[in-house]
């Protein structure tokens, strides 16, 4: 039950919380990112296959299976896109930081552990820490005026054996 462990566990919980919450926002921001950018390319899919609906209904062939193709490429890219922005963060760097994070927590469940059982001995029994250093001086004042009293009934004997 060292205040500096329990100090030094949670600094290391801090920081290490610190590092998964970046790691976590670098990711989050990287796939917000890239889904707004597959959200822009999806929605000029989407205007280029309107496009082409408007030219199959002009013209027949020529500019319509262009307008096609370009709207089907864009929906490609948007879906790669969103596939990428739908992976799980680097596993190295989080891995190591949630490991960290255990064991701070461990340690810190451990000297509360200790600091509990501590504090519920000095509750339940109290005198437990006191009694020792009251006993030793409490058993020689005892000793002492058993002593005196032994003295003053053997000094009140012969005082009395004289006056008969």
């Amino acid at each position: 039950m060292d205040s500096d462990n329990v100090v030094k566990n949670l600094r290391t919980l801090w920081r290490t919380d610190r590092i998964i919450a970046d790691i976590r926002m670098r990711h989050m921001l990287v796939g917000l990112g890239l889904r707004a950018f597959a959200a822009l390319i999806a929605g000029f899919g989407l205007l280029m296959l309107e496009l082409s609906a408007y030219f199959a209904l002009v013209q027949i062939w020529s500019a319509i299976s262009a307008a096609a193709i370009l709207g089907v490429v864009n929906f490609v890219i948007a879906a790669i896109l969103f596939v990428i922005a739908g992976r799980p963060p680097a596993g190295r760097e989080l891995e190591l930081a949630n490991e960290i994070h255990g064991s701070a927590v461990d340690a810190l469940q451990i000297e509360a552990r200790a600091m509990q059982s501590h504090f519920t001995g000095m509750v339940q029994h109290p005198l437990n820490s006191v009694l020792p250093l009251v006993l030793v001086p409490l058993i020689t004042i005892i000793v002492k005026s058993l002593k005196k009293s032994k003295a003053a009934a053997a000094s009140a004997t012969p005082a009395a054996a004289e006056t008969n």
